[in-house]
Formats: structure tokens, sequence, C-alpha cells
């Protein structure tokens, strides 16, 4: 059941103000002008600067006579030199906004640009540890203005950026409530043609996020009414946005669903993102891709705790069989096999894992404190061993 069709538009708070609907890309300008800024700069990735999304996001500008800069030096897993880089060119342009563009590594990196605009500190004190986003200057934030062009890691309604550190090989997530972007325009026809494989691991994303803030301890309860629906929105329309890169309803359905279950993620994440990200930084492997690859070994794992509300998830789902843990994991590999998501590590190219580092590494990631079993090297390396050899745990 859906009360959403293709020519559905709203406006939302969430508490992002959010702009929702087709062809509504084509109120970036004035969203621009309503924040008071004059001379934005675009943020993008490399591999999207020269496709649809961007040169009509460039195009609306140059219409409207808006001086816009263009920044795309952010690699797939965004690093802190990406950050540098693109501030220098922020700050030699005289702008005065960010216009976030494109997947998470985009969003997440144009997030972390505009932070830094007015900081006297590196970036790496903002680090989620403890109270340490209070070192941030609040003073004189540049806005930002997000645009998802998939539907994965929700980062345009969150208050984060996750950056490699490169000289520690490892990822560090930048926090602050006030990176939470200004305005965010969700316009599903900026997805539209994604390719298959993109939209499987990012949608896989967006399912990660919605089963570990679910599965978290934390008593949250607005937040597990978005998880538990994200979810469910997953189920129904990911399989149809990844079959027909057209299909606009899927599309708008799956960038619903993202941005849910990101907010839905402050009452917790777990084991899938802290083992994500060190895999990620030591081996440079898509973020989406690996949390899909992980996520049936750490729903398995977590069974002993999780079973009571996996019960509940199962029955909301409507999955086949008995309901709890066993139902949800058959539905998460039943869904890899439709995507076409590989089983194992070794699959996707890790043949070379150093288990060791990634688990003491995973065991101090910040996203694991939401895991609904503490996690340590020894337990976080269990899982390893499982996703390495595709053994249901």
């Amino acid at each position: 059941m859906t009360f959403l069709t293709p020519a559905t538009t709203a406006n939302w708070s969430f508490p992002t103000l959010v702009r929702f609907g087709a062809s509504r890309i084509n109120e970036l300008p004035a969203a621009i002008a309503e924040l008071g800024a004059k001379r934005p700069l675009v943020v993008t990735d490399q591999g999207l600067v020269s496709l649809p999304p961007v040169t009509r996001t460039m195009e609306v500008l140059k219409t409207a006579g808006i001086p816009a800069g263009l920044f795309s030096a952010v690699k797939p897993n965004p690093t802190g030199g990406n950050v540098d880089a693109g501030l220098k060119v922020l700050k030699e342009g005289g702008h005065d906004l960010v216009v976030a563009l494109g997947g998470g590594s985009a969003l997440d990196a144009a997030k972390a640009i505009a932070l830094m605009a007015t900081q006297s500190r590196p970036l790496w004190d903002f680090e989620d540890i403890g109270d340490h986003w209070k070192r941030v200057d609040t003073s004189a934030l540049v806005p930002v203005i997000a645009i998802p062009t998939t539907a994965g890691t929700g980062s345009e309604l969150g208050r984060s950026s996750v950056i490699t550190h490169e000289a520690e090989a490892r990822k560090v997530v930048i926090f602050h409530p006030r990176m939470m972007p200004n305005i965010t325009i969700m316009d599903p026809e900026l997805t539209l043609g994604l390719p298959a494989q993109l939209t499987a691991a990012t949608g896989m994303d967006a399912l990660a996020h919605g089963l570990e803030a679910f599965a978290a301890p934390t008593f949250h309860p607005m937040a597990e009414g978005l998880a538990l629906n994200g979810v469910r929105l997953v189920k129904d329309w990911l399989p149809r946005a990844t079959a027909d890169g057209s299909d606009l309803e899927a599309r708008s359905q799956m960038l619903i669903a993202s941005g849910m279950v990101c907010v839905a993620l402050q009452k917790g994440l777990g084991a899938i993102h802290a083992l994500a990200h060190p895999l990620g930084a030591l081996y440079d492997a898509h973020h989406g891709l690996l949390n899909a690859v992980l996520m049936p070994y750490v729903v398995g794992f977590n069974r002993p705790v999780i079973e009571e509300k996996f019960i509940a998830l199962s029955r909301f789902l409507d999955l086949p069989g008995k309901p709890g843990t066993d139902a949800v994991i058959d539905w998460i590999l039943e869904l890899r096999i439709a995507l076409n998501i590989p089983n194992t590590l070794p699959e996707i190219g890790l043949t070379s894992i150093d288990r060791d580092k990634v688990a003491q590494m995973g065991a101090v990631d910040p996203c694991g404190g939401g895991n609904p079993i503490p996690l340590n090297p020894e337990n976080l390396a269990l899982i390893l061993d499982a996703a390495i050899e595709g053994r249901r745990l």
C-alpha cells in the first residue's frame, strides 16, 4: 500500500527543512536566497561531476544568474585531504554557502568543508568522542543545502560526516548538531538512472541503518518507529528501484526511506558499521557494499538479545516462516541474491584482511557503542571470520 505518486510534492521539517518532489531542483536558487547567500560552492564527487545531476544543477544556477563554484575532488571514501582542498576552493572563491550534491561521500565532504570554513582548530579535534563537539565555533557557520543523488546514507538529514584520516588509516566520525544541513532538496529525478549496482549497495546501506537503529538498546521510541517503517520501505521498494532505474515512484520511496533511517540512527548503530569503517579505511571498499555483506552475520551474532524485537520486526514485514531473527536473516540473504550482492568479503575483493587489526579498530569505533551485545576485538573477529567464510552465525 502506498499513498505516494510520481507527482507527489511536500515540504516538511525533520527537523531539517525538506523540499521533496520531482523537479524541485528548480527551487535551488530560491533556497539559496532564503539563506541570504549569493555565491554558492557546489561540492560533488569525482564520478558524478560530468553526469546529469551536476550538469542540471549548474544549469539551474546559471539560468538564475547565480555565480557558483564547483569542487569535485572527493573520493568514494572522502579524506581529510579532500576536505582541505575543498576548503581552499571555498575561501579563495569567496563562497558563502555550500551546496552538497551527490551520494554519501560528497555530502559528508561538503558538510565537513562548510563546518571547517570558520574553525581555528583542525578537523580531527571534532571527532565524535565525548563532548568534543563542543569545541566547534558556531558563531558564523557556513550554511549548507543538501541534494542527495542516491538513497542510502541519508547524510542529507544527518549531523555528522565520516572522513578518512589518511595518516592514521581510519575513518573518523565528525559530529556537531549544527552540521545538519539548513535545507534539503529531495528530488527523485536526480536519482533516475543510477546504475543497478550502486542502487543496490546504497539501498543496503539504508537497510543497515534501519536494522541497527531498531536493534540498538537505547530508549528512543520516535527513532525506533522511523527505523521500523524505513526498513519496510526498503523491503517494498529497493528491488523495484534496482530493477528499473527509471521507476520514479521506487526512487521516491527509497529517498524517503534513506532519510527516515538516517534520522533513526541517532538511536544507535552497531557492529555492521563498526566493522565497515575500518574495512573501508584500510582497503578503500564501498561502504554500502561492506554493510550489505556484513549484515546477516552481525544480525546472527546479536540473535541472543534481539530475538524478541526481531519477532516483532518479521511480523511487521510479513516475512514467511516462523517469526524471529532467522526469518529476518533469510529475507536479507534472499534480498542480496535478488540484488546480485556477494555473500562474503573475499567475493568483493577483500582477500587479504588483517583480521586482528580490523577487529581492534572496530572495537573502538564510536558506532559500535549501540550494538545490542557489547563489542570487543574477540567477538568482532568471530563476525569477521563468518563474513570471510560465508558461515551463518
